[in-house]
């Protein structure tokens, strides 16, 4: 749905930038305090879902972690995945649930802070203000792509992983995937699974069994309390938040992704792309390396979920641990893409963060927003939907929903602060700063 409202020169307690699920779990959170606000969708909400996923796409976390505040999912598999047209209608249905006050198809292009405290939003509907402000546009803005792809020949199809959905548009040919995370593991997959003929750049990413001992290994993971575990009780912060995520799929009912498992069956290997020269395609020397490296983290998981069930005296069944079903013999250094018959590039690497539109210093170095349990240094101006954000499951369903929760209820303080700062200074904002966040 989507409120009619005059955006130009209004004002709001709060404007929410973003109607993904982390824009709309806050605003489900902001009105349960009776908060008024605004939430400015650039499209339609749940666009990411519905633009940037592959037909075959499905969630790789059960469906009992799907947590939206005041909207847990209560359809009849939760131990299944929900597939992408399912996400959908899961937020859309939400949208339906509470009503939230959603515009959509405006842009926010411009966010400063006025001196007087205020903050002054410029949109494709008109100039509006707000005393605080939420920044929900997630993580992935823009599609990343390396320049070397720049070199490949032009006969070639190059995609962005948000750009596909299905073999069928693609050249005849094999398939060249760059890049093992979540997308480009599940991509090759579909793929191979379609008959094509796979080449996958092997990345870095680790992976995780789906099942193991009984359960799901998100379940083991869940009770082992991984998901709650806050940044703060880690050494390196900053590192955990680069992390990438373990690759898994929950296709046809859940399963691993084995990239050896693959390479049996004809998918061709790489180390990680490192060049293009022509139609030449260059590649590290590092294929046995990410391969065992992914193996090692997935069986350390196991160890953890072993030492849990004897820990508490739980009554699992064993199970035999994973054995290689192929090693890489040799590891091609390059790549001739005419004798391989690669007709298709798909670009798995992920996306670049993207807030030139917001003007006030709360970035690092890397364009990252500075900030704690997503309040930053700028009083007022907040982020929701980060991976990493708090837990290992914010940005995701399974704790977006508690991000959002802490978060309006920082605002909400941040709110009466400033109330009582108006009537002793007459400054709103003035005092807002000192409020601790935790």
């Amino acid at each position: 749905m989507t409120v009619t409202t005059e955006l130009a020169g209004a004002h709001y307690p709060v404007a929410v930038v973003g109607g993904g699920q982390a824009g709309l779990s806050v605003s489900y959170c902001l009105r349960e305090r009776g908060i008024e606000h605004i939430v400015i969708e650039a499209n339609r909400a749940g666009h990411e879902w519905r633009e940037r996923r592959w037909d075959s796409f499905c969630l790789v976390t059960p469906n009992w972690q799907c947590k939206l505040p005041g909207f847990p999912y209560r359809g009849p598999d939760p131990d299944g995945f929900m597939v992408r047209d399912e996400i959908l209608r899961y937020l859309e249905d939400y949208v339906s649930f509470f009503r939230p006050p959603l515009v959509e198809g405006v842009s926010v292009t411009r966010l400063r802070r006025a001196a007087t405290g205020v903050f002054e939003l410029s949109t494709t509907a008109g100039d509006l203000t707000a005393d605080q402000v939420v920044v929900a546009t997630g993580p992935y803005h823009t599609p990343s792509v390396p320049r070397m792809a720049e070199r490949l020949p032009a006969g070639v199809t190059q995609l962005h992983s948000s750009r596909y959905r299905h073999p069928g548009p693609l050249p005849e040919g094999a398939v060249l995937v760059v890049g093992t995370g979540q997308s480009g593991c599940q991509i090759a997959e579909d793929l191979h699974l379609a008959g094509r003929q796979v080449h996958l750049a092997v990345g870095s990413a680790p992976r995780v069994a789906r099942f193991y001992r009984g359960r799901d290994c998100v379940a083991w993971l869940d009770e082992m309390g991984h998901y709650a575990k806050g940044i703060d009780r880690f050494g390196d912060a900053d590192a955990v938040r680069m992390r990438v995520n373990h690759y898994v799929t929950g296709r046809d009912g859940g399963r691993d992704i084995d990239l050896r498992a693959f390479a049996r069956d004809g998918m061709r290997l790489y180390g990680r792309l490192t060049g293009v020269n022509g139609a030449t395609l260059e590649f590290a020397d590092d294929l046995k390396a990410a391969l065992d490296h992914a193996d090692s983290v997935a069986e350390g998981i196991k160890d953890a979920i072993d030492a849990h069930i004897t820990a508490h005296g739980i009554d699992a069944p064993e199970e035999p641990r994973y054995v290689p079903v192929w090693e890489p013999s040799e590891q091609p250094h390059d790549v001739d893409l005419a004798a391989a018959g690669i007709t298709s590039v798909i670009w798995s690497t992920g996306f670049a963060r993207d807030h030139r539109w917001i003007e006030i210093p709360v970035f690092d170095g890397r364009g990252y927003p500075m900030h704690r349990r997503g309040a930053t240094s700028c009083p007022g101006l907040h982020f929701l939907g980060l991976p990493w954000q708090y837990s290992w499951g914010s940005g995701r369903f399974e704790a977006v929903g508690r991000d959002a929760e802490f978060l309006a209820g920082h605002i909400d303080a941040s709110r009466r602060l400033a109330d009582v700062c108006g009537t002793l200074t007459g400054a709103p904002m003035a005092l807002a700063a000192a409020l601790p966040v935790g």
